[in-house]
Parts: C-alpha cells; sequence; structure tokens
C-alpha cells in the first residue's frame, strides 16, 4: 500500500575517486572522477522522521557527449542538474506518495535544465539519485526492505508517465518480479577499449575476470578495426573451460547505419569472429542518440539492439521498440522508476507476442550504496546478469575511509569480503549474491561517513560558458 511522505531537506556531497587502470569507452578514459552522495531527510505521515543515502558517480562525457564540452563541464551539468531537481523537490510541500513526488518534478526538470543547455539524460540525473535517496529514507521510516517494499508498491509507482500501458500494469508486475527476483546475479565483466586482451591480466585470465562467464566488449565505431579487436578477444574466450556469452557496447560511436551494417554484415560472415557471434546476446547503443530515436533499424532487426544513452525520457523505448529495437538497459543513473516502468512494458509486449526485455547495465557503480541499490534493481528485475565496472576499474572501495568499507562488509558479508589489501566485492563463481540486500532500507544496512565528505562542487553555469 503506497505511503505518503513530505520532503524536508537533500543534501549533496562528493568524494574523488581514483581508478585503479584506465576504463576507456566512447570517446573518454577514465582515471579519476568524483562520486555524488545524497542524503534525504523526510517525514513519513504518521510514522515520524527518516534519512535516507544514495550514492552513483559523476560521470563526465556519458550523460553528455557533446564535443565542444570539456568532460570536467559535463560533470558540472550533472551538479546543476542536481541543483535544479532540489529547488523542484523541495518546492513540493504537501504529503505525496514517492513516485508522485517524482511525477510532480521531472517534467519541469527536463524544461529548466534545456534553458541552461543541459540536454534530457543529464537533467534525469538529478531526479534519479534523489528518488533513490528519498525511497531509501521511506523505506527505513517503516523498517521494510526494498523488495518487501516494491511488493506492496509502497511509492504508489503507476502509469501516469507511460499512457501505453494500462491501469494496474506497474503494480501486476511487481507482484510478480518480487515472487521470481534474483538470488544471484552474474557479473558480465567490462572489457574497455584500452583493457589487456592477451596473456595474464587479458580476458581470459580468471584473476583478471573473475571467473566470469559475461562478457561486455566496448566498440570504437570503426567496423574494421572493430572486428580485428573482437577476432583477438574471441580467440581469447574461446579457451575458457566454461561456457561464455557476449554483449557488445557501441556508446553512441557508430556515426550512422551503414557504419552499423558493416561491422554486422562481418560479424555474420567472417568464420573468425564466430567465437563472438555464436555467443552474442545483444549489441547496445552502436548509434548516436539522436540518430537512434528517429531512424528505424531495417534489415538490422534480425539481430538484437537495445538503447542505453538514448533512454532518455518515459517515451524513449516504446520509440525504439516500433523502430526495431528489442531491448532497453536499466541503469539507477537513469531512474529506476523508469527502470521499473520500461520492465512493465516488457510484460505487456511479451503477453501481446513480442519479444524483448530489459538488461542489467551499471555506470561504474562502486561498492557501497551505489552498487548495492543498483543491484537490488537488477534483481528486482529479475535479471541472470549485469555489467559491473566498479569493482573492476577502482581498488575496491578507493578513497573511502576503512572504516566505512568495513561497516559495510560487516552488514553485508555475502557481498564482500577482507582481501589483505582492503575490503573488496565478494564474487562466488562469477555471481554475486543478493540476499543481504533484502534489509530495511533501499538494499543498505549503512550510510556513509558524512563526516568525511565533502560539500558537493559549486557547478559554473554551460550557459554562460558556452556563450
Amino acid at each position: 500500500m503506497p505511503l505518503r511522505l513530505k520532503l524536508r531537506d537533500i543534501a549533496f556531497f562528493e568524494r574523488p575517486v581514483r581508478f585503479a587502470r584506465p576504463f576507456r569507452f566512447g570517446a573518454i578514459t577514465l582515471h579519476a572522477t568524483p562520486q555524488l552522495f545524497v542524503r534525504a531527510e523526510i517525514e513519513v505521515e504518521g510514522r515520524g522522521i527518516a534519512i535516507g543515502a544514495s550514492a552513483e558517480l559523476l560521470v563526465p562525457k556519458w550523460f553528455d557527449k557533446r564535443p565542444e564540452l570539456s568532460p570536467a563541464q559535463t560533470v558540472d551539468g550533472l551538479r546543476r542538474s542536481l541543483q535544479i531537481a532540489r529547488g523542484l523537490y523541495l518546492a513540493q510541500t504537501g504529503f505525496l506518495t514517492a513516485f508522485e513526488l517524482h511525477a510532480a518534478c521531472i517534467g519541469a526538470q527536463v524544461a529548466a535544465c534545456a534553458k541552461e543547455n543541459i540536454p534530457p539524460l543529464a537533467a534525469a540525473y538529478g531526479p534519479a539519485e534523489i528518488d533513490k535517496a528519498v525511497l531509501d529514507a521511506l523505506l527505513r521510516g517503516v523498517d521494510t526492505s526494498f523488495f518487501d517494499g516494491m511488493a506492496q508498491n509502497i511509492a504508489g509507482i503507476d502509469e501516469r508517465l507511460s499512457p501505453d500501458l494500462s491501469e494496474g500494469d506497474v503494480g501486476r508486475f511487481l507482484g510478480l518480479a518480487n515472487q521470481h527476483r534474483s538470488r544471484r546475479i552474474a557479473i558480465r565483466h567490462t572489457v574497455g577499449l584500452e583493457d589487456k586482451v592477451e596473456g595474464e591480466g587479458g580476458v581470459a585470465d580468471p584473476r583478471a575476470n573473475s571467473g566470469a562467464r559475461y562478457f561486455k566488449l566496448k566498440l570504437g565505431g570503426d567496423p574494421e578495426a572493430d572486428a580485428a579487436r573482437l577476432i583477438r578477444i574471441g580467440g581469447q574466450l574461446a579457451t575458457l573451460p566454461h561456457h561464455y556469452s557476449i554483449t557488445l557496447d557501441g556508446n553512441e560511436q557508430y556515426t550512422d547505419l551503414s557504419a552499423l551494417e558493416v561491422l554486422v554484415d562481418r560479424l555474420e560472415r567472417d568464420s573468425a569472429l564466430a567465437p563472438i557471434t555464436g555467443r552474442l546476446q545483444y549489441i547496445e547503443q552502436p548509434l548516436p542518440r539522436d540518430i537512434t530515436q528517429r531512424t528505424p533499424l531495417g534489415a538490422l532487426r534480425r539481430r538484437d539492439f537495445i538503447i542505453d544513452e538514448a533512454d532518455d525520457s518515459y517515451d524513449a523505448w516504446p520509440t525504439a521498440f516500433r523502430l526495431g529495437y528489442s531491448g532497453v538497459s536499466s541503469k539507477s543513473c537513469k531512474g529506476f522508476y523508469k527502470s521499473i516502468v520500461n520492465a512493465s512494458r516488457m510484460i505487456a509486449r511479451d503477453m501481446d507476442g513480442a519479444e524483448c526485455f530489459v538488461a542489467g547495465e551499471d555506470l561504474t557503480c562502486q561498492p557501497g550504496l551505489a552498487l548495492q541499490q543498483d543491484l537490488a534493481l537488477s534483481t528486482l528485475l529479475c535479471l541472470d546478469h549485469g555489467e559491473r565496472n566498479g569493482h573492476h576499474y577502482v581498488d575496491g572501495f578507493g578513497d573511502a575511509p576503512a572504516e566505512e568499507a568495513q561497516a559495510f562488509a560487516a552488514a553485508h558479508p555475502d557481498l564482500y569480503a577482507d582481501s589483505g589489501r582492503g575490503i573488496r566485492l565478494s564474487i562466488h563463481g562469477g555471481d554475486l549474491l543478493t540476499g543481504s540486500l533484502a534489509t530495511p532500507g533501499f538494499a543498505t544496512s549503512v550510510h556513509p561517513d558524512w563526516s568525511a565528505l565533502a560539500p558537493l562542487n559549486q557547478p559554473e553555469s554551460l550557459q554562460e560558458q558556452l556563450a
């Protein structure tokens, strides 16, 4: 049963995160970036005050890839998205359900961000992070886990932002999803464009891939160069002693459909690519988001494609479906409500005979709040595997205080272990276990050490910088 709440305060913090090795995707190589933390204080109607939290990296050049912007400018765009969202959310002074609060603000958020030259995907970042913290507070306020709360639709999610759904579709999905949620989720090992392919530390090294059975391979946008690199990777993966599956991620690097057709034709005709093509599940976001949203896939419908960066609004997935896309990524940084709505759409379309799906992706979620909340969302969506970057490119809990990492490990012993070099993610035969996520709150028994965090840096206006 939905509960109502009143938002009392929102505070933003950040912490630097240094990468243990470079992560190249699309046109950027990350060596470090800040991690955002959100602290929300709410009053649950008739229940009192509760505090919730969320976290996510402030990732440059993903939400906004415009070439005229520097990486730092795109991070400032995310900071400004947060500030705008804070003002809109706190302006809602009455008691509302958590989803009513989101729905009351998301349209105004996109419009206000557009006036400051912030695109829709970056605009959605602010509400996405606030919504997670608000839900955490709500669940803590009534001593309920994420899974039990979602089964009861405690947030009051409905179809008001998705008129293609029938009344009750979301509630029915949530009830079924909780009954069949995943008990363990396989990691999908990311192979970035600068990652080692052969030998020690390469894609087939179990010490590097943690025993993964799923692999996500980044594409660079040049079909010949990508094919040559995939042949090398396929040769290594073919040596694995167990079955494996593959997804490819274009990160908007294919500039048009003809270049993408060259790659797909090569995948289907070149026997040297059989170790890749024979295990390929889908290709993720190969085209720029603006081209994706207006270009039918045509003959390429024979392969499964999903959208990710193009998933920047509640109507993005229905549009992509009509253009021939089979699925959409779930990322909590794009909005967990939208992920749940999209999953409800998949069930409705599957019942009509279509075959479509939600895929589990992340954006370098770090151990602790970010990883656990994103993992809980994937668990609720009944996914078998999900991309996990955070433990792969960052050394454990990174620059977090040792006491904070130890607190997460003590509260979630199925997810973390002391490696002798600090607390690390604990991977069991290539899988992450989800049992300890069923704790009061949004998948976490622990909040960060607020005293060890710095306030969110004040962003410079993109509009002024580009004027």
